[in-house]
């Protein structure tokens, strides 16, 4: 549902060849959830997707996917930031974010309908 979301108004599913590549990207420091980059190319976003509650330990594990795509994928002039996206939060997590600036939460909404068939 990448579309639907508000990232996807300032970035796109990292391509390689002309390949969409960036859902659950394979690394050597683990599997990428979505790996997006904005429409000027100068920003790469490591987004790590989490049931329900998310805790402070996604905060080192997105770091470790971000110093692979900064050391390995980016180039010359791009930024590597990254977006936790969970169904909550906890104060731990806030006080782990609080440190680390280039990194953002979002708090995801499930909502569906029923319709008599």
């Amino acid at each position: 549902n990448w579309e639907q979301t508000e990232l996807a108004k300032s970035y796109s599913i990292f391509e390689e060849d002309g390949e969409k590549v960036g859902q659950q990207y394979e690394t050597d420091a683990g599997p990428i959830d979505i790996l997006a980059i904005s429409s000027d190319r100068k920003r790469l976003l490591v987004v790590e997707l989490k049931r329900g509650r998310a805790s402070d330990v996604v905060v080192g594990q997105i770091l470790r996917y971000m110093g692979y795509v900064k050391g390995e994928i980016a180039e010359e002039g791009q930024t590597v930031e990254g977006a936790i996206i969970a169904l909550e939060d906890d104060q731990k997590l806030r006080w782990a974010l609080a440190a680390v600036p280039n990194v953002s939460f979002y708090r995801y909404e499930v909502r569906f309908k029923l319709v008599k068939g």
